[in-house]
């Protein structure tokens, strides 16, 4: 983009909570379900029909406030936000306009352990999801699932703080990692469970008055939120380079073309009409339950990302890889207790264990492999039973039968071999076996040990201990 611009970015992002039941009613908050399986009168908006406010979901929400540096409200209350949607039956949501239950808290955006900028939460407030539309345009008709009406949801809107697409993307990554780290939500925006419309504008540079924004939605990854962003800010700035203006308006983002598609006009905001909830008292927070809250609530992943570089000598890289998940920064120091070498149990959790979580489609708490399994691979390899690449073998052994290393090497007869009676016959093999290679060695060229080696390696099975096998086979050429 032209430095002549500024890009100006505010995300509205709706978490759903991750509650057993709904946030009026008693019904299963699950995803999957049958269509139109978990409902009830409350739900569903029937006539007679009240609701009774899940206290968990209240709690949730506290968690996430407070782990975002919010303000909460001693005194907030609940309104009707009237509009009609085919997914919404009551023809209005119980969500919170005036009096939300936080204001003015703030998130630091942090990059390879430097604090990029300081993003501005202007609210954050509980409400309920409404339902969901399916399409079936063979059959020209949509139907409606109101599994999802009723779950409990809080929106988080920053201020128009963030100034371009790949922040966007990286405040919303530290968010989803704030919400998986407190147990908020769990974050599955495949399900829906993390949601974020954008407004984006575009204003001279050095400039403090707002350009003209647009809002972006149906952005269902935070790769789509950043390419979708960088959509519109080359579409805004053709336009205001060519002296036209930007039309306020909301749209979607296409994935399949890769562009923003309008799906209204946005020059005036809607009536919602917004009045009290009359049926839900107002929420009054004393001090003491607020502080019951925030007791409980864990090491944020900022903080422990510093706390690893500080503690125990990691990278920004290697503590920001391992705090991106809390199940995996709880793995690394638990290995830790058993085996106090950080940058070791590092560079194998990182590289190795990584990988094969990877390759699994599996998080870390999700397999056997524990942290005296990894423990006690690590000190096989001090001691010289495992050479790395039978290591790796060990591991993913391991991995995948839940055995402790020790018993895989026991079974498999996969000890490394460094003792030289054993080895001294298939080294003499070898070097029988290779004239051209021992000859390469004896004129000058002695990278063709190499070759010398890999083949003791392969008749051993990789048992062999490389060192030792290298040592010994200088010893007969040289001897």
């Amino acid at each position: 983009m032209s430095p002549e611009y500024e890009v100006v970015i505010g995300l509205e992002t709706h978490v759903e909570l991750l509650t057993e039941s709904k946030i009026f009613c008693s019904c299963p908050n699950r995803f999957g379900e049958a269509p139109n399986t978990n409902v009830c009168p409350v739900c569903l908006g029937l006539p007679g029909s009240l609701p009774v406010f899940n206290k968990n979901a209240l709690e949730l929400a506290l968690r996430a406030a407070l782990a975002l540096n919010c303000t909460i409200s001693s005194y907030s209350k609940f309104d009707r936000k009237n509009y009609f949607y085919p997914d919404l039956p009551k023809a209005y949501q119980i969500s919170q306009y005036d009096m939300p239950l936080a204001r003015d808290g703030y998130l630091d955006l942090v990059k390879n352990g430097c604090l990029v900028r300081k993003v501005r939460i202007e609210r954050l407030h509980l409400e309920e999801d409404a339902g969901k539309l399916l399409h079936s345009y063979e059959e020209a008709r949509s139907y409606v699932d109101y599994n999802r009406c009723g779950v409990p949801l809080v929106e988080i809107v920053t201020a128009p703080d963030l100034r371009s697409p790949e922040e966007a993307r990286l405040f919303l990554e530290l968010l989803k990692k704030i919400l998986l780290y407190t147990g908020v939500s769990d974050c599955k925006m495949e399900e829906g469970s993390l949601r974020c419309d954008a407004n984006i504008s575009l204003r001279l540079a050095g400039s403090d008055t707002l350009g003209r924004k647009v809002e972006i939605k149906n952005m269902n990854s935070f790769k789509a939120v950043q390419r979708g962003l960088e959509y519109e800010v080359s579409r805004q700035e053709e336009i205001l380079r060519a002296g036209g203006q930007v039309v306020m308006e909301t749209t979607r983002w296409n994935e399949e073309r890769g562009i923003t598609i309008e799906m209204r006009g946005k020059e005036e905001e809607h009536d919602y009409r917004y009045f009290p909830e009359p049926d839900l008292p107002p929420m009054v927070l004393n001090g003491e339950f607020i502080g019951e809250i925030r007791s409980k609530l864990p090491e944020l992943p900022v903080q422990r990302c510093f706390r690893f570089t500080e503690e125990y000598g990691l990278t920004p890289y290697q503590a920001e890889i391992i705090t991106s998940s809390k199940n995996l920064a709880d793995f690394f120091e638990e290995t830790l207790e058993h085996y106090p070498q950080p940058q070791k149990v590092s560079n194998w959790l990182i590289g190795d264990v990584l990988g094969l979580l990877n390759s699994m489609g599996k998080e870390i708490n999700q397999v056997t492999f524990t942290p005296l399994h990894f423990s006690g691979l690590l000190k096989l390899l001090d001691t010289g039973t495992l050479s790395g690449r039978l290591a790796k073998d060990v591991l993913e052994e391991s991995f995948l039968t839940g055995k402790h290393p020790e018993e895989v090497v026991q079974e498999k007869g996969l000890a490394q071999i460094s003792d030289e009676q054993k080895l001294l016959p298939v080294i003499d093999d070898v070097i029988k076996g290779n004239p051209n290679a021992v000859s390469d060695y004896s004129g000058g060229n002695k990278k063709a040990i190499a070759f010398l080696v890999g083949q003791v390696m392969q008749r051993t099975r990789g048992q062999a201990n490389p060192q030792l096998v290298t040592g010994l086979l200088k010893k007969q050429l040289e001897g």
